[in-house]
């Protein structure tokens, strides 16, 4: 409830309370939007009239970022024009003061009612449409979902995507699925690392030549764009193509040919063209280096794609996955119907949804590899992990004041705990010998070093002390 007037937001809010309603009040606009900007609700009651901002300038704010939260508008004023005018600013509904209590619950009641179905049923869609279109793009995050619904609006157009993203991120798997769900499935995808290839080389590559263009062309040969004629084409790493072929590529995109190296003949082909690239071709435009006529032509729909540490919690979804893929090509810890039965230990999860990964899914994915090729039972432990993972985080152990784990600690946190009072207590007993502590705790020293780097147990300082 944004509201101006204390009398008018105390007797709203007893009303919705008694209809067993969570009330949060706003005394202004400048308050209301942030409240509005730091959490999620499922309706909003603004006033019209506010000594701040207008609630039709609050309105017109918030349907800029979200246009699916019910807004009702309250006024004093109750003219038809103002009605109309807050309608068309994106409010669903409006009431007159004073109004009358049951109509107001009653269209409250509904329009949450109306706003839960629509996005249970858009989160339905989304579920399925992942589910069934695009198998191997794993993610349920609200950021990977946002852009599976984009891939499946503009899958079946024609027009030209730039796919950004740091490195890693998927963006070849991007574009394979938009290729996928076109009208193009069932022509060629070629794709070409231009960064991969020195300039020459990637013009012949490109566009092909006839025989006697160059000193090593004993023969006539199609180039990637002819071979994708009716296809798709996916160029990665495009920002790091010269000038030259920049001018080669725009004249493609705008008129659909080119002229093969060494041929004076115009080829016209029909081709879907994505590009992809982790460097900022708009800063690349202003600084010289990528022609602006080109971005433009490339830039028409941009999608682009959250780095693994900004969408964590498809981090679990992923490492099965991985699991299932890496443990069918080795053929092992498979059940009877081929599911993968390796898992991680809980420790070993958490350092994985602690790290920050910016090698993004390719590192992801390299770590669970490595894990099912040196799994030897059932359950994958930490010190299995490669180096830059276990020793990044380390072992983060909140305590109070007291030195004690709070009550709230995690089971990551107790077993933790325990792991490095009981090898600080094992050390203690063989004088530091790192040797003898593994012996008597029954591991293998390496895997005594990881625990020791991770827990942040400081054995140097202690070894130097028993010297002195």
């Amino acid at each position: 409830m944004v509201d101006d007037e204390a009398d008018i937001r105390e007797s709203l809010q007893a009303l919705l309370e008694l209809e067993n309603y969570t009330v949060e009040m706003a005394e202004n606009a400048t308050a209301g939007l942030r409240k509005l900007e730091a959490g999620n609700y499922d309706l909003v009651l603004l006033d019209l009239m506010m000594p701040d901002r207008s609630g039709m300038e609050v309105l017109r704010d918030v349907r800029e970022r979200d246009t699916e939260t019910p807004i009702i508008m309250i006024t004093a004023y109750g003219s038809v024009e103002v009605a109309v005018n807050a309608l068309r600013a994106g409010a669903n509904y409006y009431f007159s003061k004073p109004w009358d209590n049951e109509k107001l619950l009653i269209e409250v009641d509904q329009m949450i009612s109306r706003s839960r179905l629509e996005r249970e049923n858009r989160q339905l869609k989304r579920a399925l449409k992942q589910r069934y279109s695009f198998p191997n793009i794993v993610g349920r995050s609200e950021r990977m979902l946002r852009i599976l619904d984009l891939v499946s609006q503009v899958a079946p157009s024609r027009a030209t995507v730039l796919v950004t993203g740091e490195t890693g991120t998927g963006k070849e798997l991007i574009a394979k699925a938009i290729h996928a769900n076109s009208a193009r499935a069932d022509q060629m995808f070629v794709a070409v690392n231009s960064g991969s290839m020195p300039p020459d080389l990637l013009e012949s590559t490109l566009f092909g030549h006839v025989k006697g263009a160059f000193t090593s062309a004993v023969t006539s040969r199609k180039g990637y764009f002819e071979t994708a004629n009716k296809g798709t084409i996916f160029f990665d790493e495009v920002g790091t193509i010269s000038q030259e072929i920049q001018a080669k590529l725009l004249r493609v995109v705008q008129e659909r040919e080119f002229m093969p190296v060494g041929s004076n003949e115009v080829v016209r082909v029909d081709v879907r063209l994505i590009a992809a690239t982790n460097a900022d071709l708009k800063k690349m435009v202003e600084d010289g280096k990528f022609r602006e006529d080109l971005y433009y032509r490339l830039n028409v729909i941009n999608i682009n794609l959250p780095p693994l540490r900004e969408r964590k919690e498809d981090i679990p979804r992923l490492v099965d996955f991985f699991l299932s893929k890496y443990c069918k090509e080795d053929e092992k810890f498979l059940d009877t119907d081929g599911r993968s039965q390796l898992r991680f230990e809980p420790e070993a999860m958490q350092l994985m949804m602690d790290y920050n990964w910016p090698g993004n899914v390719r590192e992801l994915e390299n770590a669970v590899q490595r894990a099912v090729a040196l799994a030897s039972v059932g359950t994958v432990a930490a010190d299995v992990l490669p180096d830059s993972i276990l020793q990044a985080g380390g072992a983060r152990i909140r305590r109070d004041a007291a030195g004690s784990l709070p009550n709230d600690a995690s089971l990551f946190e107790i077993v933790a705990d325990f792991e490095r009072r009981k090898i600080l207590e094992i050390l203690e007993g063989v004088n530091w010998s790192q040797t003898e502590a593994a012996e008597r705790l029954h591991i293998p020293l390496s895997t005594l070093n990881q625990k020791i780097k991770r827990l942040n147990i400081d054995v140097k300082r202690k070894s130097t002390g028993q010297g002195g």
